[in-house]
């Protein structure tokens, strides 16, 4: 995907498009009539005097403090610079774009009232490869992130430009921009809402998507490589208990092994194996049914207006109305379910690397190497799996439950939403690097396969992907390469690809 084209809905793919892989960004005719209507009506209440929450009067709790006209500019000026309090290590490149792409979906809905020119600054942001530094520890849902991304627009703060950190003036100067002056309202427009929520949200549940259906291929290659039964997967067993998640998840696998020798030869090996392993499309199916719930969330989120107050046009007229749509608790409270649905794939998976390595369970060498003692071959790995998956319990801890009142009590209750998608993007890259591991036992342990049973067709291109950069384990080596490699198969969707060129669509 070249190009994304604002003016109507946007997919999670469109974000990530622009977002990771740098697709250009365009208006059509419909978006800039929308904000140019919308940016009429605030000028023209602003020459009738009219008493205008975050316009006219100032923020939070001096909502009461009117503001004249000559200082209205001012205060737009203002609160970016009193608002970038945000601290510590900088939000990713990825994430600051996919927080300019939402607040230009936010402004395109036409209930903003800001000024066409600020948002074609954020446009050439995006296709010129500026993008604003953003401190990302101190959010409560919006403002300071945000602020620090809107100071780059007026000369101030700084940015990457080509992977490299300089003052906004210079990065705009290298990209053949110029600060801007900012208008009524457009501080707050800037700063307020679920954009950056939103955005590292929908980075983090993208991610995990593509790892659930990701895990149901490494799970099916270990049940495979573990002589576990496919019984377990029957669609007569799923069909009594009808969720389409679960009976998805076991079509997965049975498309995944359908013509594997190994699955046919071992299917009646055991009565009944262990649930890390019949319970797969439980689990996994249980997972995405969240991860499916909070896409559903998420892009209604992104094709919404959480501006405050929004601007309503009636017939020719109209009025600002203030109320709270900027609120991230739809996003925060699915986000802090989907950091559970990961966490629960994770531990899944872990366990099932640890029956692998267990010479006692898998029936192979102990830790898949020819002379455990001499070599600790995969034991260690398991132990970066149980750090990774300790992590990702205490991260899915909710953030949505907890709420610190701020803006001197004007804002009692804060949603937090923020945190709850920070962590997520934390579990997700957590979440492939288990799923990482698992996937290096798997290779490792066909070379211990009888030799005249042969792999699926989908595990052998699997195998085959990782065999061109990992070597089969005669003995100890340099592991962690091989497990980042791993990890990048994963998080670019390659192994998915691989697999649904042989099988189809996995769901």
């Amino acid at each position: 995907m070249e190009k994304v084209i604002l003016g109507d809905k946007i997919s999670i793919e469109e974000l990530i498009a622009v977002a990771r892989f740098g697709a250009k960004v365009e208006f059509s005719e419909e978006y800039c009539e929308r904000v140019k209507r919308s940016r009429n009506l605030v000028e023209r209440w602003i020459e009738e005097g009219r008493v205008m929450y975050g316009i006219t009067t100032g923020f939070g709790s001096l909502c009461t403090e009117v503001i004249s006209p000559e200082d209205t500019a001012k205060l737009q000026k203002n609160i970016i610079l009193s608002h970038s309090t945000s601290v510590g290590e900088p939000l990713s490149i990825e994430q600051v774009r996919a927080t300019m792409m939402m607040v230009l979906q936010n402004v395109g809905q036409g209930y903003s009232g800001a000024c066409i020119e600020t948002m074609e600054m954020y446009k050439e942001f995006l296709n010129r490869g500026l993008t604003p530094f953003a401190p990302k520890e101190g959010s409560v849902g919006y403002l300071c992130p945000e602020a620090h991304m809107a100071l780059v627009l007026i000369g101030e703060g700084k940015a990457y430009v080509d992977g490299e950190l300089m003052p906004a003036k210079e990065a705009l100067n290298k990209c053949s921009l110029s600060p801007i002056s900012l208008s009524a309202k457009e501080g707050l427009v800037l700063v307020s809402g679920t954009t950056s929520v939103t955005a590292i949200g929908s980075l983090a549940l993208y991610d995990m998507i593509n790892s659930s259906k990701t895990a149901d291929i490494i799970a099916s290659m270990t049940l495979e490589v573990l002589k576990g039964t496919t019984k377990a997967f029957d669609n007569r067993l799923m069909s009594v208990r009808p969720h389409e998640e679960q009976s998805n998840t076991a079509k997965n696998t049975r498309k995944i092994l359908e013509d594997s020798e190994i699955a046919r030869h071992y299917k009646d090996y055991r009565l009944q194996d262990a649930l890390s392993l019949r319970c797969i499309p439980q689990v996994h199916g249980a997972a995405k049914k969240t991860l499916k719930d909070a896409l559903k969330v998420v892009e209604i989120e992104m094709n919404s207006c959480c501006d405050n107050p929004i601007i309503w046009q009636e017939n020719n007229d109209g009025e600002a109305l203030s109320g709270c749509n900027a609120d991230s608790s739809y996003v925060g409270i699915e986000m802090d379910s989907a950091c559970i649905a990961a966490t629960m794939i994770g531990r899944m998976s872990e366990r099932r690397n640890n029956r692998m390595i267990d010479g006692n369970l898998s029936e192979y060498p102990w830790f898949l190497i020819k002379k455990p003692g001499l070599n600790s071959g995969l034991m260690i790995p398991q132990y970066t799996q149980a750090g990774l998956i300790n992590d990702m319990k205490i991260l899915s801890h909710p953030a949505t439950v907890d709420g610190i009142p701020t803006c001197g009590n004007q804002e009692d209750y804060v949603a937090m939403g923020y945190n709850a998608c920070k962590k997520a993007s934390q579990i997700a890259d957590k979440l492939e690097y288990v799923l990482a591991i698992e996937l290096l036992s798997v290779f490792q342990a066909h070379q211990f396969v009888e030799e005249n049973l042969l792999p699926s067709t989908a595990t052998k291109s699997v195998l085959d992907e990782i065999a061109s950069t990992v070597p089969v384990m005669e003995e100890d080596i340099y592991l962690y390469p091989h497990i980042n490699t791993l990890k990048d198969l994963i998080h670019s969707g390659k192994i998915l690809e691989l697999v649904e060129e042989k099988v189809g669509r996995l769901e």
